[in-house]
């Protein structure tokens, strides 16, 4: 690929891996069953896909990439203005430690509530660069569209009723923006930019750097490396979605290489289900042939961190 940086850390050598790339725009067609079964087929193999052509403009995607760099590039004094506070999440930071022995990942990071708007915590929301606040702002607003846009077609994909998500996750959703910055690591052969997880989300938007390869996912026991594509985001399925699906959707394990040569920014937005919301498979999705997978869960994000700083993948918890 030229013009793209690739990692040289732990697993540099995997193969790139044949991600689904799927126009959004054609989801609206009326006539749109062959997407919504790539669509299906997508999120049931690989649990992610790139999407192109969803209506954000690429130069807010550029906006958004520009005010990442501006902020960790600032000096650590007015970084630390915005500062996480213990035990909390919202700020500015890195890997919370909660073990002994436990692996840190490489990697810096500014983590903020967007919505429900009443709930921000704008004392963590940076004023220095001055646009950020606004950046943000319109990016999340066209995110939640285009989430919205998109869990119709997934219900719909599954011959569910098209609202049957938005239902199932609540009007007041955790729309949660953070902002990662992994610098230049000098031993990348042992380190991690972001240990193995899956995601705690019902569904994540990741912004790549256009750039600088990094990003793995794990399918079939194999690692592959996920190409950029500079205007498209990256849709991951989270586990409260797979969980919803009764397993039809996978929420796959991925991770962040580090790199020696290059420093590397992404922008990842969670779509979370609204707090106290009993998670568990929905009905429908329940047959002989394919029997329940999951007990049901409340609040899945209170116990998600624990597990994955020791490792585990919090989803095996809830499985029957």
């Amino acid at each position: 690929m030229a013009g793209v940086e690739l990692e040289n850390g732990k697993n540099a050598s995997v193969p790139f891996g044949d991600i689904p790339v799927i126009d959004i725009s054609l989801l609206n067609n009326s006539s749109s069953s062959e997407v919504l079964d790539k669509l299906r087929s997508a999120l049931s193999s690989w649990g992610c896909f790139q999407a192109v052509n969803h209506g954000i403009e690429n130069s807010l995607l550029e906006e958004v990439r520009g005010v990442s760099k501006e902020f960790f590039q600032l000096p650590m004094t007015e970084k630390q203005k915005y500062a996480r506070k213990t035990g909390q999440c919202d700020g500015y930071g890195n890997d919370m430690i909660l073990f002994q022995n436990q692996t840190l990942d490489w990697n810096d990071r500014l983590y903020l509530l967007v919505s429900p708007e009443d709930d921000r915590k704008l004392e963590y929301w940076p004023q220095n660069p001055q646009s950020f606040r606004r950046i943000l702002n319109e990016y999340s607003a066209k995110i939640q569209q285009v989430e919205e846009h998109l869990l119709k077609f997934m219900a719909r994909s599954l011959c569910l009723e098209e609202d049957c998500f938005s239902r199932k996750f609540g009007k007041r959703r955790l729309i949660e923006a953070r902002f990662n910055y992994y610098p230049l690591c000098p031993r990348p052969d042992l380190a991690l930019g972001f240990k193995p997880h899956g995601d705690g989300s019902a569904i994540t938007f990741l912004l790549q750097d256009k750039e600088v390869e990094g990003l793995q996912v794990l399918k079939d026991d194999q690692w592959f490396h996920v190409p950029i594509i500079p205007c498209a985001l990256f849709v991951i399925v989270g586990d409260q979605m797979e969980i919803t699906t009764n397993g039809i959707f996978k929420s796959p394990v991925h991770t962040a290489l580090t790199n020696s040569n290059k420093a590397r920014h992404t922008m990842a937005i969670f779509s979370t289900p609204e707090p106290g919301k009993v998670i568990e498979p929905l009905g429908e999705l329940i047959s002989d042939k394919r029997p329940r997978l999951y007990k049901a869960i409340t609040d899945y994000m209170d116990t998600y961190f624990d597990f994955i700083q020791q490792a585990k993948r919090p989803i095996d918890a809830v499985k029957i």
